[in-house]
């Protein structure tokens, strides 16, 4: 078994055994996150769904990210990630919201340079933790540490919040 289906499998156990839901907001990413937390089956029991924003413009129509912050720092922030986990975890109900923005390449955006990923869980208490990146490599590869690095933080939630929510 790979480490991201080991890992995929734990989170949505974690879930499930809690009762408790998540959904995605993927910009770089374009549904990657989604697709890692679906591949085991019974996923439905726990996953949601998700809002792949891979324009800036969508981050504010759909998920509510502030158009101001948008302007002002541009879609890659730490602000825009947390933003797009709470929006997508008040869009869609779920107890978990989980987001990944960043530049993937091949070319810098927003000033931010190839390899920037910021990633946001926002939970039910409207709590929410941060993981920013600086990865190297192709596009693709790029892409794959963002969905490995996106399980593991939500991971990392679920487990420093056994018991939290549950009930």
């Amino acid at each position: 078994m790979t480490h991201r289906l080991l890992a995929t499998t734990t989170v949505l156990s974690l879930l499930v055994r809690r009762g408790e839901t998540v959904a995605v907001a993927e910009s770089l990413t374009a549904g990657l996150i989604g697709a890692a937390l679906t591949g085991p089956s019974g996923a439905s029991a726990a996953f949601v769904g998700g809002v792949i924003s891979y324009v800036t413009d969508l981050k504010h129509r759909l998920l509510g990210v502030p158009a101001d912050l948008l302007e002002r720092e541009g879609a890659v922030h730490p602000r825009v990630a947390a933003a797009m986990a709470t929006g997508v975890r008040e869009l869609t109900g779920s107890t978990y919201g989980l987001s990944a923005t960043g530049v993937a390449g091949p070319d810098p955006q927003d000033g931010k340079p190839v390899g920037t990923v910021h990633l946001a869980v926002s939970g039910p208490d409207g709590r929410v933790w941060h993981r920013d990146l600086h990865l190297a490599g192709t596009r693709e590869e790029i892409r794959q540490a963002t969905v490995n690095e996106a399980v593991d933080l939500l991971q990392g939630v679920l487990e420093a919040n056994a018991g939290e929510h549950s009930g």
